[in-house]
C-alpha cells in the first residue's frame, strides 16, 4: 500500500508528497491523504475496495496543491507550464514589468491588443511583474521559490547564477525544489552561450535538411516542432522529478534543451538567424553592415517588419549570399542573436555539442553489431541514464519473463515452447 501526503507545502516542509513537519501545528490537516490499495477479490477492481470514490473526488486534479514558479518566456517553457497548470498546478509566471513575456508583442495576429501567440500557451497561470535587476526583486523570487515545488527557467546558462538565482543558490533555501532549466544547447559544452530558438534547433539538428523536396531548399516546419517537443519533454521530466523527490526526499536539477526563423542562402550553404526582438534586429543589421536597414522606418518594429517582409528578405538574402556559411557563423559568434547552420544528417551526428550532450548512444546489437541511436533529450542532476540495452529481437526474453514475472517452472516453460504457444529467440 502506498500512502502519500499531497498538499500545499508550508515553508518549513519539503513539499509535494512529503511528511508534515514535526510539531507543525495543524500540518497534517493541510494535506490531502491519498491512498492506493490493490483491489480485494470480488471488489470489481478500482483503487478503493469500498467501490465508491470519496466525496468530491471527481473535482480533484493530479497536481492540485503543487506550486510552479515559472521564469520562462516564448514557447517551450510556457507550453510545459501550461500543461502542468491544466493538471491543477498553481503556476506563477514571473514577467518583466511593462513588456512582460517577449511573445506579448509577437504579432500579427492580435486579439484586440493581445498577441494570439502569447494567449495560446499561457492559460491557467498567474502573472507577477518583478524587476530581476533589482536586489529586492531577486529577494521576492527567492521567497517564492522557497514556497514552491517547482522552479522552471529558460535563461542562457549562467545568467541566473550571476543574480543569485541559479540551481545551487535556490537549492540552499529550498532543498526540496525541482529546478528545471530549458536552454538551446544544454548547461555545458562548446556553444552553450548561444541563444536558442526553435528555428535554430531545427536547422542544427538536421530537421530542416530533411524537410521539403529532395532537390529543393531546406524548409522549416509550419509549427515550432522543436519548441513543442522540448516543452513536452520538460513537462514529463518535471513529473518525473516530482516522483523522484517522493522517492528520495530531495529535489534535483533537470536540464532540457532544444538541440536534444528564416533560412538564408550563403555562398556555400544555408544559415538560420532568429531576430526575435527589435534589439536583436539592430544587431543583425550591424553584423551584416546594413545600418541603413535598421534605421528604415519600414523595419523599426516587428509588426512593420512582418508587413514589409518580402522587401526585407530580399535585402538580407542578397547580403547573406556574399559570404560562406563559416564566415557568417564567426561574425555572429558572441552577438547574443540566435543563429546556426543547417546541418545534414552526417553533420548533425558529428556536431561537437551533440556529442557533448550525449545525444548519440552506442550499443551492441545481437545481430546488427555496433549501432548508434539518438539518446534521451533530458539530463537529471541526481541520477544518470544507465547503459542502454539494444532493441530486443522477437522473443529474445520469453523464457526470462515467464520465469521472473510469472514464476513458471522449467517444465511448464518447456511445454509451452514445444507446443508453439510461446517462442524463444536464441541469441548466438
Amino acid at each position: 500500500m502506498l500512502r502519500a501526503g499531497l498538499g500545499r507545502r508550508s515553508r518549513c516542509c519539503g513539499g509535494l508528497w512529503r511528511s508534515p513537519c514535526p510539531g507543525a501545528a495543524g500540518g497534517s490537516a493541510r494535506a490531502l491523504s491519498a491512498a492506493s490499495a490493490s483491489p480485494s477479490p470480488g471488489s470489481g477492481g478500482g483503487a478503493r475496495s469500498g467501490g465508491a470514490p470519496p466525496a468530491g473526488a471527481s473535482n480533484v486534479k493530479p497536481l492540485d496543491g503543487v506550486k510552479i514558479l515559472d521564469l520562462t518566456r516564448v514557447l517551450a517553457g510556457p507550453f510545459a507550464t501550461m500543461n502542468l497548470g491544466d493538471l491543477g498546478a498553481e503556476v506563477i509566471k514571473v514577467e518583466r514589468p511593462g513588456a512582460g513575456d517577449d511573445t506579448r508583442a509577437w504579432g500579427p495576429p492580435f486579439a484586440g491588443t493581445e498577441s494570439i501567440y502569447f494567449l495560446s500557451v499561457n492559460r491557467n497561470k498567474k502573472s507577477i511583474a518583478i524587476n530581476m535587476k533589482d536586489s529586492k526583486g531577486v529577494k521576492v523570487i527567492k521567497e517564492l521559490a522557497a514556497a514552491s515545488d517547482v522552479f522552471v527557467e529558460n535563461f542562457v546558462p549562467g545568467k541566473l547564477a550571476k543574480m543569485g538565482l541559479g540551481y545551487e543558490d535556490i537549492k540552499k533555501i529550498a532543498p526540496h525544489i525541482v529546478y528545471c532549466s530549458i536552454t538551446g544547447y544544454g548547461q555545458t559544452g562548446p556553444v552553450v552561450q548561444r541563444g536558442g530558438y526553435d528555428s535554430i534547433a531545427a536547422a542544427v539538428s538536421g530537421l530542416m535538411h530533411i524537410t521539403g523536396h529532395e532537390d529543393g531548399e531546406p524548409v522549416r516546419s509550419g509549427v515550432a516542432m522543436t519548441d513543442l517537443a522540448t516543452g513536452l519533454y520538460t513537462y514529463g521530466a518535471i513529473m518525473a522529478g516530482l516522483l523522484q523527490r517522493y522517492k528520495t526526499g530531495k529535489g534535483l536539477h533537470i536540464d532540457c534543451n532544444l538541440l536534444s526563423t528564416q533560412a538564408f542562402k550563403t555562398k556555400d550553404g544555408y544559415i538560420v538567424v532568429g531576430a526575435g526582438n527589435d534589439h536583436q534586429f539592430v544587431t543583425v543589421c550591424k553584423i551584416l553592415n546594413l545600418p541603413e536597414v535598421s534605421k528604415d522606418s519600414r523595419y523599426k518594429t516587428n509588426t512593420l517588419r512582418v508587413q514589409n517582409r518580402k522587401e526585407l528578405i530580399d535585402i538580407l538574402s542578397t547580403r547573406f549570399s556574399e559570404k560562406a556559411t563559416i564566415e557568417w557563423l564567426q561574425l555572429f559568434e558572441g552577438s547574443g542573436v540566435p543563429y546556426g547552420p543547417i546541418n545534414n544528417m552526417q553533420q548533425v551526428f558529428s556536431d561537437p555539442q551533440v556529442l557533448h550532450n550525449g545525444l548519440v548512444m552506442e550499443m551492441n546489437h545481437p545481430t546488427a553489431g555496433k549501432i548508434a541511436v539518438p539518446g534521451p533529450g533530458v539530463r537529471y542532476s541526481e541520477f544518470a541514464m544507465s547503459h542502454p540495452k539494444p532493441p530486443p529481437l522477437v522473443g529474445q526474453h520469453t523464457v526470462e519473463i515467464l520465469k521472473s514475472v510469472l514464476g513458471y517452472e522449467d517444465d511448464a516453460i518447456e511445454e509451452l515452447l514445444c507446443t508453439g504457444a510461446v517462442a524463444q529467440h536464441e541469441v548466438r
